[in-house]
């Protein structure tokens, strides 16, 4: 179980931390364990190793192909409120200024980096930037969806963006007042984070927006199906309110010992930080960890949502389908680094998470006001980077990219339910492992 928390841990944040900081390049994401550590040791000294560009203009960026450093605010009166990270420091975000016809338009993304579900692995996130606003790199690049490029984004360019930094280990959603958790001293807060940081975003000018897009991913995608309503409620007067969620739609499946891991896996946080009160309706009729999975958590969003992911997540083939302790021969190592080396058995088993992610958006297909961009391309998160969110010739369906996908839905210029056909079909994909 030790090896796969660590996995859980570091796979995800190694992923997010590439995407925010190396954007313009493409690596696997490596699986063994002693890798995993190596990457752990590499996420923790990661603030060392950030591009070295110290300033930047709105109009030097705009001539530029190289994505803008938006600085680190920390989030004012957030630690009276009691809305801090794990380590009790204050939440932070990164925030950059729309411009133009942009001005009064805001986009909100939730930052991913998987959970933690126990006090020991809770302790050990709180020493790094997904567990203290104290670690955090005091810059990071914006690209993808991010980008203030219009060649990089042609939709959202020139909104107001803003990365919510994701500290709490839990999706922006435990709320337990006690800090002394056997001992250790944690501070679960993850949904007084969500409030304070958009209280401090309301006095910028989020209060008035005319359109509004919650967005994130991974872990921050599934927050932001958890939060998508409650984004809307705050903004009854945006006459555009909608939500999108890259690579979030994690799911409740068999791995390929028999066993339901990430079940396992969300039960232990939900009971942790106590998320099922977030869930209310749901969990009056079943338990509370199928709530916290987005087959459940769609079933009660009525905001128009976005459905953004890979039908072989590179992450949850790696973590989900075949954790390691699940494979004691080994014998998924290498299909999991890459899916052309997955022999014809394999392949089996994940054209059945594909089947089991198209029959749990069944409903959606039938949603006019919902959009699905499902790829099958082995990666995971594909919208903070600028070679998967808006390329020539890359990662597209119907010859559209998901950039082009998500305005069109965005701006209702059509309806997109973008379902690839089944691997290896898609030659548009940027990689598919290596």
């Amino acid at each position: 179980m030790k090896e796969e928390e660590e996995e859980l841990l570091v796979m995800e944040a190694e992923a997010e931390h590439h995407q925010l900081h190396q954007p313009w390049k493409w690596r696997r994401v490596l699986h063994t364990t002693s890798s995993a550590l190596l990457g752990l040791a590499l996420l923790v000294f990661s603030g060392a190793m950030v591009l070295k560009f110290t300033s930047w203009s709105r109009e030097g960026a705009l001539d530029s192909s190289d994505p803008v450093l938006v600085d680190l605010t920390l989030v004012e009166n957030a630690t009276e409120k009691g809305a801090v990270c794990l380590d009790g420091s204050p939440p932070a975000y990164h925030f950059l200024e729309g411009f133009d016809s942009g001005t009064d338009n805001w986009l909100i993304y939730l930052q991913g980096g998987g959970w933690c579900h126990n006090v020991a692995s809770c302790n050990a996130r709180k020493y790094t930037r997904l567990g203290s606003s104290n670690r955090m790199e005091r810059q990071v690049p914006f690209t993808g969806i991010l980008s203030n490029l219009s060649s990089n984004n042609p939709d959202f360019f020139n909104w107001n963006k803003v990365v919510i930094r994701y500290c709490d280990g839990a999706s922006f959603s435990g709320d337990v007042e006690e800090t002394n958790q056997n001992g250790t001293t944690l501070y679960f807060r993850g949904e007084r984070i969500w409030k304070a940081v958009l209280e401090e975003l309301f006095l910028k000018g989020l209060a008035t927006a005319k359109k509004a897009l919650l967005t994130g991913c991974s872990a921050g995608g599934l927050a932001t199906y958890i939060h998508c309503d409650d984004f809307k409620a705050l903004l009854p007067n945006t006459e555009t309110v909608k939500c999108m969620a890259d690579g979030g739609f994690f799911l409740d499946v068999k791995d390929i010992s028999g066993r339901s891991y990430m079940y396992d896996f969300y039960n232990d946080v939900i009971h942790l930080q106590d998320v099922g009160t977030r869930f209310p309706n749901c969990i009056s009729q079943m338990d509370a960890t199928k709530c916290f999975f987005p087959e459940e958590i769609i079933k009660s969003i009525s905001t128009p949502v976005f459905i953004l992911n890979s039908a072989y997540d590179s992450w949850q083939v790696q973590n989900v389908l075949a954790p390691s302790s699940s494979d004691p021969s080994n014998s998924w190592a290498s299909c999991k680094l890459d899916i052309k080396k997955c022999n014809s058995n394999q392949m089996k088993v994940l054209k059945g998470f594909r089947a089991a992610l198209l029959d749990k958006i069944t409903d959606v297909k039938q949603k006019k006001d919902w959009g699905i961009f499902i790829d099958s391309c082995f990666v995971h998160c594909q919208s903070p980077m600028n070679i998967l969110w808006h390329w020539p010739n890359y990662q597209r369906i119907n010859n559209k990219t998901i950039a082009e996908s998500v305005g069109d839905w965005y701006f209702d210029r059509r309806e997109v339910k973008e379902i690839d056909c089944s691997y290896p079909c898609n030659p548009t994909c940027v990689n598919d492992g290596s």
